[in-house]
Formats: structure tokens, C-alpha cells, sequence
């Protein structure tokens, strides 16, 4: 497993996610799960499906165009609450927008934001962002999802991950794209297997057509 610079410290595991990605949640969720038994460090990032996709917009189906349209009110949330009140805010405020977007099914509503905010501990007024015409934080948001998507191309989606390699490098993958979050010792060998392949110099894919959709059953 690649380690970090400091043998001592949690193996830093750099995570871009867009609230509304199902997948994107699962894969948190499942790297939580590793957490609990390795000793990594999750670091939050947003990205965001709106940003990558303004451009194609009129190339997608309209049922995807739609939920672009809703994906920039969670997006501006989040960034405004990293912004005001720092990135710390972010892991609670993703795991309160994902169970209720997600497992709950209430998807990115305004009431699903607000209520997220307050559970994380975060001012209800934030929603106040989520349908700015300028956004305040426009170029703080762009630059994260940039950071993100530039470490492995234009061509995937969420989520992006990032670990040290081999020699210290950050190596960075999109995915695992998978149904259900695997747990316990599931979750670790996923890890193993996903972090061996993702650090061999030159290996750029690895993938096949999903046959599932996203199952959130065996999440609380």
C-alpha cells in the first residue's frame, strides 16, 4: 500500500465529490468504512457534474440536463460553507446532504439543503447561496473542481481520488463506481486491490457496463 513521506502519519486520501454523484457517495462511504481499520486521512474536495458538463449541456438527455440545473445549489453550498466557515465543515456537511439527497431519497431540494446545514452545525442561512445569480465563491468552486478533474481528464466524473504512490507522488483515479458500499472486510480489500492497481505505473483503466443501479439499502 503506498505510504506517505511520514511513516507516522495517516495516509492522506484526497476525495472530490458532487453531492448529487449517487456513486460518489457510495464510494465515501465506503472509503469511511476503510478508515475505520486503516489508517488513512479523508480529505474533502468539492467538484462539480454542473461545471463539467455547461458546455454539453445540449448533448445530454434531458432528464440529466435537469439534474445539472438542481447539482448548482448543493455545489454553491458546500462551497460557501468551506469558504466561511473552512474545509473542516465539509465531511459533516456532505455525510447530512448525502443521506438526505441519497438514502432518503428527498434529492437536492432547498429543504434538504437547509436541513443538512443545520445537522452539520452550519448556519440555515447558507441556502441563501444556492441560487445566487453572481456566486460569491464562483471561482473558489471552479478552481477546486479543477484541481480535481486535472489530476485524471476531462473524460470521467465523480468521484475523483487521490493517494501517494509509490515514490511519494500523488496518484489519482476516477471511481470505484460500485453497488452496494462494500463493508468491513470487503471495504478493505476493495482498498488493496484498487490501490495496487492505481499505483502501477502506466495502468490509465480498468472498466465494464454497469448492470445495477445505485443501492443505498445497506446504508443508514
Amino acid at each position: 500500500m503506498p505510504q506517505t513521506a511520514n511513516p507516522a502519519a495517516p495516509t492522506p486520501v484526497d476525495f472530490w465529490f458532487d453531492p448529487v454523484c449517487p456513486w460518489a457517495w457510495m464510494a465515501s462511504r465506503w472509503v469511511l468504512e476503510v478508515q475505520k481499520v486503516r489508517d488513512i486521512e479523508v480529505r474533502w474536495h468539492i467538484m462539480s457534474l454542473a461545471v463539467l458538463n455547461e458546455s454539453r449541456l445540449d448533448q445530454l438527455p434531458e432528464k440529466y440536463r435537469e439534474l445539472m440545473r438542481k447539482a448548482w445549489a448543493p455545489a454553491r453550498v458546500v462551497t460557501t460553507a468551506q469558504q466561511k466557515h473552512g474545509t473542516d465543515v465539509l465531511g459533516p456537511l456532505y455525510t447530512a446532504l448525502g443521506t438526505r439527497i441519497h438514502n432518503r431519497g428527498e434529492g437536492p431540494t432547498r429543504e434538504a439543503i437547509v436541513a443538512a446545514l443545520e445537522e452539520a452545525g452550519l448556519p440555515a442561512k447558507l441556502i441563501e447561496y444556492a441560487d445566487q445569480e453572481d456566486f460569491e465563491f464562483d471561482a473558489e468552486l471552479r478552481a477546486s473542481h479543477k484541481h480535481g478533474i486535472d489530476k485524471v481528464g476531462q473524460d470521467v466524473g465523480t468521484p475523483v481520488i487521490a493517494l501517494p504512490g509509490p515514490e511519494g507522488e500523488q496518484v489519482a483515479f476516477f471511481g470505484p463506481v460500485i453497488t452496494p458500499t462494500p463493508k468491513g472486510k470487503d471495504a478493505v480489500r476493495l482498498w488493496d486491490g484498487v490501490f495496487a492497481i492505481a499505483s502501477t505505473p502506466g495502468f490509465y483503466e480498468l472498466k465494464r457496463t454497469r448492470t445495477a443501479g445505485p443501492d443505498f439499502s445497506n446504508l443508514p
